[in-house]
C-alpha cells in the first residue's frame, strides 16, 4: 500500500487555498509564544492566531506554551498576564496616563501574575472559549465552546461553562494513565501515521503496541 504523505508540519497554511487554517508554530512571531507541530488555529475573519493572544508582553517573563496536535477553534482567546491590574489597593492604572502619574507604576511583584499558560497535547478548544492567565490544560482535554477557563484542567477532562467546570472524564482513570504513558504525539510521524486509525478511534488494544516514544519529556516544545 502506497503511503500518502501528510501535511507539511512547516507550512503556514497546510490546506492549499485555505488561509484560515493555520499551523500555529509557523505563523507566530512572539518570542514568548511556543507551539508544537500540527497544532492549528482556524480563523473566522482572516485573523492570525496571535490576534487572539491578548496582553502578552515579553517583559513580564510569562509564556504561552501549546503542545502538539491541538485543535483551536476560531475566536478562542488567551488572556495573558499583561492584562492584570494591581489589586492591593485601587485597580485603576494611574501610571499609564503619564503626566507625573507614572511615578506610581507597580513593580512586577505587585501585580497578580500567575505564571505561564500551558496547553498540553491533543487538546481541543472550542469556538470563543477564553483561557485566563496561568492556566494549565492537560493532555487530551476538551474545552467547550464559550467556556471561560479560570483554573487548571486535568488530562482527558471535558469542561464547559463560565467559569468552566468539569463535565466528565473522557475515559476511565486506568485508560487515561495508559494514554499518558503511551504519549502517541511524541512518536515519530511515521509511527503516528501507522497507528493513526487507532489514535483516531481510541483503540487501546492497538495503541498499546506503539511502545515507548523516543522523546522522554512532555510533548510541549522546550522552553529554551
Amino acid at each position: 500500500m502506497t503511503c500518502v504523505p501528510g501535511p507539511n508540519p512547516n507550512a503556514k497554511y497546510p490546506i492549499p487555498g485555505d488561509n484560515n487554517m493555520q499551523f500555529i508554530k509557523n505563523v507566530i512571531t512572539m518570542p514568548n509564544l511556543i507551539a508544537g507541530d500540527y497544532s492549528y488555529y482556524y480563523a473566522i475573519n482572516g485573523e492570525s492566531f496571535e490576534d487572539q493572544v491578548l496582553y502578552h508582553y515579553e517583559f513580564l517573563g510569562t509564556k504561552l506554551m501549546i503542545g502538539k496536535f491541538c485543535s483551536i477553534a476560531g475566536e478562542a482567546r488567551f488572556m495573558m498576564a499583561g492584562g492584570n491590574h494591581r489589586m492591593d489597593g485601587s485597580t485603576f492604572p494611574f501610571n499609564i496616563f503619564g503626566n507625573g502619574w507614572e511615578a506610581h507604576t507597580p513593580t512586577l511583584d505587585q501585580l497578580p501574575i500567575k505564571g505561564d499558560t500551558i496547553v498540553g497535547n491533543d487538546v481541543w478548544i472550542g469556538r470563543r472559549a477564553t483561557i485566563l492567565p496561568g492556566v494549565n490544560i492537560g493532555d487530551g482535554a476538551i474545552i467547550a465552546a464559550e467556556a471561560v477557563v479560570t483554573r487548571d484542567v486535568e488530562p482527558y477532562t471535558i469542561v464547559g461553562g463560565n467559569p468552566a467546570k468539569e463535565i466528565r472524564k473522557r475515559y476511565t482513570p486506568e485508560v487515561i494513565a495508559e494514554l499518558l504513558e503511551i504519549r502517541w504525539w511524541d512518536h515519530d510521524i511515521e509511527e503516528i501515521e501507522r497507528f493513526m486509525g487507532a489514535i483516531a478511534s481510541g483503540d487501546m488494544d492497538l495503541l498499546r503496541q506503539m511502545g515507548k516514544p523516543k522523546q522522554e519529556e512532555g510533548g510541549r516544545p522546550d522552553e529554551d
